[in-house]
């Protein structure tokens, strides 16, 4: 179970920052930032975990505490042609600088202080002007990180729905974009939506298909 053990190494804010949806054939990928008011820990939904290891009903109940003061988040969504653009990595990269400056100068504007470590999931560094370090299964070590991961997911399934809703037919509401069996027989047999990312192999795939 992740815990506040890395976060106990800095004396001022600690922020966690995770993603959600590199994978996917369709839709973005949205990052969070999460900053956790240690005094208000016991006000956390009981079992905050890994997204990945929390049931949608889990994590939509850690989702409402985490984003409710005194804790503070930042989250945006990469959309699909940044990413065909820029490419994921980057593109996922762009956004985490993103999400750490909005998040510290909130924090900030409150009079938290400043931003004392950056925790980010993974092995990827990207282009901070603030104190940082990359963390190998963060979500799973830092309660900060995963945190962030858990409004990463809950944000970008509830986008998932609504363009599951505007465009049936793939499967998008049970696998958020990701390339299962439902989701290859939608491109089949419905074509490539705007919502897809054509720099993918499968999409791109599709698409020559198609013509």
């Amino acid at each position: 179970m992740p815990d506040l053990s890395t976060e106990s190494d800095f004396a001022g804010p600690v922020i966690g920052i995770d993603e959600a949806g590199r994978g996917p054939w369709a839709g973005p990928v949205t990052i969070a930032a999460c900053w956790l008011d240690v005094a208000a820990r016991a006000a956390l939904v009981p079992g905050l975990d890994d997204s990945k290891r929390l049931a949608a009903a889990q994590r939509a109940a850690c989702h409402a505490s985490l984003t409710a003061v005194p804790h503070r988040h930042a989250v945006i969504s990469i959309p699909v042609d940044m990413i065909d653009r820029d490419g994921i990595l980057k593109a996922t990269l762009a956004g985490m600088t993103a999400v750490a400056a909005a998040l510290a100068a909130r924090l900030q504007k409150d009079g938290l202080g400043e931003v004392a470590q950056v925790l980010i999931d993974g092995n990827q560094m990207p282009a901070l002007a603030l104190p940082a370090q990359t963390l190998v299964k963060g979500d799973a070590r830092s309660l900060s990180i995963a945190a962030a991961s858990v409004i990463a997911k809950h944000e970008r399934d509830r986008i998932m729905l609504g363009l599951a809703a505007d465009c049936p037919g793939y499967g998008w509401e049970t696998n958020m974009g990701y390339g299962t069996k439902a989701h290859q027989q939608g491109l089949a047999s419905l074509g490539v939506t705007p919502h897809h990312r054509r720099s993918f192999a499968p999409v791109r795939r599709a698409l020559a298909d198609s013509s």
